[in-house]
């Protein structure tokens, strides 16, 4: 009989489809770990991620509630991952750590310390992705950089595994484990007030958004998701940034024969999330550098009154102004909303993407280190598949496109709500302007910072 520690880490807080706890269930005794890392839960840390903390503390109360139900505790340690796993892996006499695998370069790397630092194996399993980043390859073994034939390998040669069900008991705890666990800190204790606007962590609440979307949504997705007036997503990004779903149940329920008919425009997005990882597993520096390595000391400048106008709504574009408020208040942006967003400030004012990138960091629930990363990218046309440098979305014609009647702008930007459609965006062309102080003129002029950029990028890429 092995007795086995499953270090839960953030990407996986669920019992239903969970590899680590299907092994340790195999194994005998079975001891459920979570630590309180202060690189997160340190209060100027948690601070500086307060929608993402609302929504890990729900999940880990959540979580706690699961494994409690099925005769067992989750032990909560604080202290940095490093050490408390093999401390309590040696003060337990574990025979084994399961923990599910990351992507990204600093997670592996801190993988390795700790498997280092062990006097037992550490197995690191699958189940962040569909498959394991790294294992769709070209006939010549090679990885993709173009999601297009990424995407049609994908779908001839995965093979995405069922998801395995919760187990319906968990092991009582050895003797004397209990006594160790820390108490899961409140948003109060880290200097967050709740925030009521924010969707709610957990897994039953992550299975009900998939299975309401699914039900009811799904059909119309394909126009819908371009429409930031429309209840048109998932919104599941958080769950599948926290593991609160996993993605393997995510694609079993959208091939489900009742919704595969309806659904093939969502599962190819489920396959976007994928590229994306297996990017970032064969090129770890993404994360830092740009795909295109043209872009490399790419002369980002912008003034800081424009990035202040930019991120607290008041650049005078009214959807690029409802992206930025909408992001603030409920740690979320409509899809097409961040891409105008970041394509404005990119190109528009011509501000660093990593600057847009952690800023998004900082608010968005779904926050995720290669996600966000790769919309940045994409939008300011230095990543993979990208939008080219030379495309620069006009935030007017876009608002116009993509929220007709202007209800996304009347939502969050209030103050022009009494405008009649025809100049909902483009409030300088009311028959009596708004005072700037109540809205501002635009900061920029859109065909004067499009050319500006388009002469930027054009003499900087000539001479690389």
């Amino acid at each position: 009989m092995k007795r086995s520690l499953i270090w839960f880490r953030g990407k996986d807080l669920r019992l239903e489809d969970h590899a680590a706890v299907l092994t340790a269930m195999d194994s005998g005794e079975v001891i459920p770990l979570f630590v309180l890392d202060p690189y997160f839960f340190a209060p100027k840390r948690a601070q500086q991620l307060p929608h993402r903390m609302q929504y890990l503390l729900e999940s880990l109360e959540s979580l706690k509630a699961a494994v409690a139900a099925r005769g067992s505790q989750l032990i909560l340690r604080y202290g940095r991952s490093i050490d408390v796993v093999p401390e309590v892996a040696a003060q337990w006499q574990v025979d084994q750590v399961l923990a599910q695998g990351w992507t990204e370069s600093f997670a592996r790397r801190r993988d390795q310390i700790v498997a280092e630092r062990l006097s037992c194996p550490l197995e690191l399993l699958e189940g962040e992705t569909l498959v394991m980043p790294g294992s769709i390859r070209t006939l010549q073994g090679k990885p993709y950089s173009v999601f297009t034939p990424f995407w049609k390998r994908f779908l001839a040669q995965a093979q995405v595994k069922t998801p395995v069900r919760a187990p319906d008991r968990l092991p009582p705890l050895p003797e004397g484990v209990a006594a160790t666990s820390a108490e899961l800190p409140s948003l109060s204790d880290l200097g967050l007030s709740a925030n009521a606007n924010l969707i709610h962590g957990g897994e039953r609440s992550a299975a009900d958004r998939l299975h309401d979307f699914l039900s009811h949504r799904v059909g119309n997705y394909p126009k819908a998701r371009n429409r930031p007036d429309q209840d048109g997503s998932s919104r599941i990004g958080p769950d599948l940034k926290f593991g609160t779903l996993s993605a393997r149940q995510v694609w079993a329920a959208a091939n489900a024969p009742e919704i595969r008919a309806h659904a093939g425009s969502f599962r190819r997005q489920i396959i976007w999330r994928e590229f994306a990882h297996d990017l970032v597993w064969n090129q770890p520096d993404l994360l830092e550098q740009p795909f295109r390595k043209k872009f490399v000391g790419f002369p980002w400048g912008g003034r800081d009154e424009h990035w202040e106008a930019w991120v607290h709504g008041r650049t005078g574009y009214p959807i690029v102004d409802a992206a930025a408020r909408q992001l603030l208040a409920t740690g979320y942006v409509h899809n097409r909303a961040r891409m105008i967003s970041a394509s404005f400030l990119t190109k528009h004012l011509l501000i660093d993407y990593r600057r847009g990138e952690a800023h998004y960091m900082k608010w968005l629930t779904d926050g995720d280190w290669i996600q966000n990363n790769f919309g940045w990218q994409w939008s300011a046309g230095c990543g993979c598949d990208a939008q080219p440098y030379f495309r620069v979305f006009n935030p007017i014609l876009q608002g116009k496109k993509f929220d007709p009647k202007g209800a996304y702008v009347r939502r969050w930007v209030p103050e022009l709500s009494e405008l009649p459609n025809r100049v909902i965006h483009t409030p300088w062309l009311a028959k009596e302007p708004l005072s700037p102080t109540v809205y501002p003129g635009p900061i920029v002029d859109h065909a004067t910072a499009r050319k500006t950029f388009l002469e930027t990028a054009k003499t900087f890429l000539a001479t690389v």
